[in-house]
């Protein structure tokens, strides 16, 4: 090794040697911590950016090119559940292209691209249903694009035009909707789906368009719209009821003082409704009027006379002459008419019922008639729908509520023991491990202090007897450096000899070079003092 090296490395364990042993602890993380993060921004620097190669992959298709990049060598990732595949940024291109050599993906073609295979010998039906398949296919694409659709698939019911039917049905629509984990379709979700298949479809309703989900829930029926069936329209209806009229009472007698019971008669019936109205106009309006008059003078004609037996006229006089006079009159009057024509759907609210029970605890000072009135308004009472409100102030039972504080307390005292456990095994993790490191730290160090120290060449061994022995002269130094004084200890007489030359050889090696000979004797105290 190189003087300058060994004189650096000399040097950095003279120091280190001097630390305190928590301050060669605090190296020792320091140095750790600095590896680790060194490691860690090598591993981030040097990892590939990846890409996404294909997405919305079939199962069929995702194995085969997984398989294909295996084949290749190609490091990849997997993710959104296996349908999709992240490749380097840099073999995104070269994979893509082979995979389309080889046909992949070789999922069935959907959409309008079905209609790219069609030739000019298709027959009218075949034609007929691939434009079908075609428009089922673009919708459960354009569905499937909404936050949270997993898959989804479209079907339609498209009446054939014919000229031989006086009425014409009307087109429906039933959508298959997958979400992902976790996730509830909204009602705007729900509305946004009806309405986008409905007007995608020629002469198609939106309560024609019925949409379930994978768990067998109907999310709008035909018919009855986004809100779904009697029942869940009763359901929502109710609760809606409840919260408002509960919200309201809590305010007025305070919350857990009051409780609120609705049940609503929600009809399961559909029908439509024509009417017809006629009431006279404020001013008489005549369509159309006809008067006719008739009228006769003079002799020739019929003379008046008296009816007689057989009502045969009796001559009452000469018959000289006669008059004649008619007059017939028609006048048609305008009339208004209205024609209404409505279409009820099912859901319309026939009746309800309100129960309200108030804690007899919290009812002092409170008038009855005024809680009746206030529930009233919140609901929504209809007395001519035969809608009833009923409020009663009552004990309540608070024995479910005291267990509940109860088990609450006890969940809390248990949750808090738990944590402070938790913490306590933290702790002592900690410590031990702590403790380790320190215990490592120390052995460390004491190693690599026995390991620093050199040996020291003190020349050539002598084996010869003590007094053939020549001791070399002191090398004068500038400046002149004094003479170690070695006091000798009492020794037996054998190991005298031996112990003269150690002692004419260290103060050669003291006169030559004082650093080493004292960090040498430093090295010779410390072994013998005791561990």
């Amino acid at each position: 090794m190189p003087p300058k090296i060994n004189g650096l490395l000399q040097r950095a364990g003279g120091v280190v040697q001097g630390f305190s042993v928590a301050q060669r602890t605090l190296v020792i993380l320091g140095v750790a911590l600095l590896a680790l993060g060194g490691f860690a921004l090598a591993a981030m620097l040097t990892k590939p950016s990846y890409t996404p190669l294909f997405s919305g992959l079939q199962a069929s298709d995702a194995s085969t090119i997984v398989e294909q990049l295996r084949a290749d060598g190609v490091p990849y990732e997997l993710s959104a559940g296996g349908s999709t595949i992240l490749v380097p940024e840099e073999k995104v291109y070269d994979q893509r292209l082979k995979a389309a050599s080889a046909g992949l993906p070789s999922a069935a073609a959907t959409g309008y691209a079905l209609l790219d295979d069609m030739g000019v010998t298709s027959s009218e039906f075949q034609q007929s249903v691939t434009y079908k398949r075609a428009l089922e296919g673009e919708l459960a694409a354009t569905v499937t694009a909404l936050d949270g659709v997993k898959k989804a698939s479209v079907r339609l019911a498209i009446p054939e035009e014919t000229v031989f039917v006086s009425k014409k049905a009307d087109p429906t629509a039933s959508v298959f909707v997958e979400t992902r984990n976790g996730v509830t379709l909204s009602t705007d979700q729900i509305e946004a789906i009806v309405h986008l298949t409905s007007a995608s479809i020629e002469g198609m309703k939106p309560e024609s368009v019925a949409v379930i989900d994978s768990k067998g829930t109907v999310l709008s029926a035909v018919g009855a719209g986004a809100t779904g069936s009697a029942d869940k329209q009763a359901a929502n209806y109710e609760e809606n009821v409840r919260n408002s009229v509960q919200s309201m009472l809590d305010r007025v007698v305070g919350p857990g003082n009051a409780t609120v019971a609705v049940a609503a008669d929600i009809s399961r019936e559909s029908a439509e409704r024509v009417e017809e109205a006629f009431t006279s106009p404020q001013e008489d309006l005549a369509l159309n009027e006809s008067t006719r008059t008739e009228t006769y003078e003079g002799t020739g004609g019929p003379a008046a006379g008296v009816l007689g037996p057989d009502n045969i006229a009796v001559p009452g006089g000469n018959g000289d002459g006669g008059t004649f006079n008619s007059e017939e009159s028609t006048r048609n009057n305008a009339v208004n008419k209205v024609t209404e024509s409505r279409k009820i759907p099912a859901g319309t609210l026939n009746r309800q019922t309100v129960s309200v029970a108030v804690n007899d605890a919290a009812a002092a000072g409170i008038d009855v008639g005024r809680i009746t009135d206030l529930v009233r308004a919140a609901a929504g009472i209809n007395a001519d729908r035969g809608d009833e409100v009923t409020v009663q102030v009552v004990p309540f039972n608070t024995a479910g509520a005291d267990a509940a504080a109860e088990a609450l307390a006890a969940a809390d005292a248990a949750a808090d023991a738990e944590r402070i456990a938790g913490l306590i095994r933290t702790a002592i993790i900690v410590a031990g491990v702590l403790l380790f490191m320190l215990l490592a730290a120390i052995l460390y160090a004491r190693r690599s202090r026995h390991q620093l120290r050199e040996p020291v060449d003190l020349g050539e061994r002598y084996d010869a007897q003590p007094e053939l022995v020549t001791v070399p002269a002191p090398i004068a130094l500038d400046p002149p450096t004094a003479a170690i004084d070695i006091q000798a200890l009492p020794v037996p007489p054998a190991e005298t000899a031996d112990i003269e030359l150690k002692r004419a050889q260290i103060d050669a090696l003291a006169g030559s070079d004082p650093e080493r000979t004292a960090e040498y004797l430093r090295s010779l105290i410390d072994d013998r003092q005791p561990v």
